[in-house]
C-alpha cells in the first residue's frame, strides 16, 4: 500500500462543539488510512500584529513546521458575515508572514465548510479563494463543497448519516488526495 498523505487541517472555528470540527472529523473517518489528519492548534495563535514579529510566538513555529512537513492542507471553516472567520484570517496572516516566510507558498490545499445556512459557507470559500491566490496556495478547483448542516447530517458517532452525503464527501477526499499526490 502507498504511504498515507499527511494533511495539515485548519478548522476555522474554535467554538466548543464546532460544526466544522465535527465535519472535519467525519472527513477524517472517511479518508481512512489514505490520509493522516494533523489538526493545527490555530486557536492558540495570538491576534496578528506586527509588534509581535520580533518575538514570534512559539506556537507559530510549531504550526509552520507542521505545514512544511504536510503533503497538503485542508481548510474547514464556517462563514462569518459572508467572509472567512477571524480565526481563519488570523491563521492565514500569521503563517504567511513573520519568521520563516510564507508557509503556504506552493502547498496544495482544499477548502470546504459547513453552516446551518442554506448556502453552506459558499461566500466564505469564495473570499478564501481570493486570499489563497495572494498566498500562493494551490486550491483544488473542483468540487466546491458547501455543506448545509441540518438535523441528522451526522450520526451520534460523528459519521455522515446518509450514504449519499458520505459518497459525495468521499469523492471530494479522493479528488483532493489525487490533487495532492500530483504535486
Amino acid at each position: 500500500m502507498a504511504e498515507s498523505l499527511r494533511i495539515a487541517v485548519v478548522v476555522g472555528s474554535a467554538r466548543k462543539g464546532s460544526i466544522n470540527q465535527t465535519y472535519a472529523e467525519a472527513l477524517e473517518k472517511l479518508a481512512g488510512e489514505g490520509m493522516v489528519f494533523d489538526y493545527l492548534p490555530v486557536g492558540d495563535l495570538p491576534l496578528y500584529k506586527m509588534d509581535l514579529a520580533a518575538d514570534v510566538p512559539t506556537v507559530l513555529a510549531a504550526i509552520k513546521a507542521r505545514i512544511a512537513t504536510a503533503d497538503g492542507v485542508l481548510f474547514v471553516s464556517p462563514e462569518h458575515n459572508r467572509s472567512v472567520t477571524a480565526l481563519m484570517k488570523n491563521t492565514l496572516d500569521w503563517c504567511s508572514r513573520a519568521s520563516g516566510g510564507n508557509a503556504w507558498a506552493g502547498k496544495r490545499a482544499a477548502v470546504c465548510g459547513a453552516s446551518p445556512g442554506a448556502r453552506g459557507a459558499d461566500l466564505s470559500q469564495m473570499h478564501f479563494r481570493q486570499i489563497a491566490v495572494v498566498l500562493n496556495l494551490e486550491i483544488l478547483p473542483q468540487p466546491e463543497v458547501y455543506v448545509h448542516v441540518k438535523d441528522g447530517l451526522f450520526t451520534e458517532a460523528g459519521d455522515f448519516s446518509s450514504e449519499r452525503d458520505a459518497g459525495f464527501q468521499k469523492r471530494f477526499l479522493d479528488r483532493f488526495a489525487d490533487w495532492v499526490a500530483k504535486a
